[in-house]
């Protein structure tokens, strides 16, 4: 039998008891344009401006790119490490490499006019994702020290556009 020692009674770090007088959920839509593939736009700036203008003050927010070669992902901003980042999905999913997706004579499905070559970008989606979620915590994301919000662009410039949804209680005016 294998013995293990008494577990330690775990102390919450922070709470909170707030009267709410409404829920409410708020949404926003960004706008950014990206510049070229493998580009790590930090958005954490933007993201405290919507949980600011929705008032919620404590609750959960959601962050999504409308896009399957756009990722949003949470990581520490510093440059050498998005360097790494990027390097690391090149080499999972290398553009250069065959992608049957990419190959317009036999797909045929899920096609434009202006149809790139991008079956990289959404090999490396599959890594990173299309959401993030944190809590608001007195009208702000509560990430960590070093931590920033990222939009990911995996393919190539364009337009792009991160939903941002915020859901929690406002406290009484």
């Amino acid at each position: 039998m294998v013995e293990s020692a008494p577990r330690q009674r775990q102390q919450p770090v922070h709470t909170a008891v707030v009267p709410a007088t409404e829920f409410v959920a708020y949404a926003e839509t960004l706008s950014y344009e990206t510049s070229h593939a493998l580009e790590f736009i930090d958005i954490t700036a933007d993201i405290q401006n919507v949980v600011a203008r929705s008032g919620v003050q404590y609750g959960q927010l959601m962050i999504m790119s409308n896009h399957t070669t756009a990722a949003i992902v949470l990581n520490e901003h510093e440059p050498l490490l998005l360097n790494d980042m990027a390097r690391v999905l090149s080499r999972i999913a290398p553009a250069g490499d065959y992608y049957e997706h990419n190959d317009f004579s036999i797909r045929t499905v899920n096609m434009t006019d202006r149809e790139c070559a991008n079956g990289h970008a959404h090999c490396q989606h599959l890594f990173l994702g299309s959401s993030e979620s944190v809590p608001i915590h007195e009208n702000a994301a509560y990430i960590g020290q070093w931590q920033s919000l990222f939009l990911v662009e995996l393919d190539h410039a364009r337009p792009r556009t991160v939903f941002v949804q915020a859901m929690g209680t406002r406290l009484p005016e």
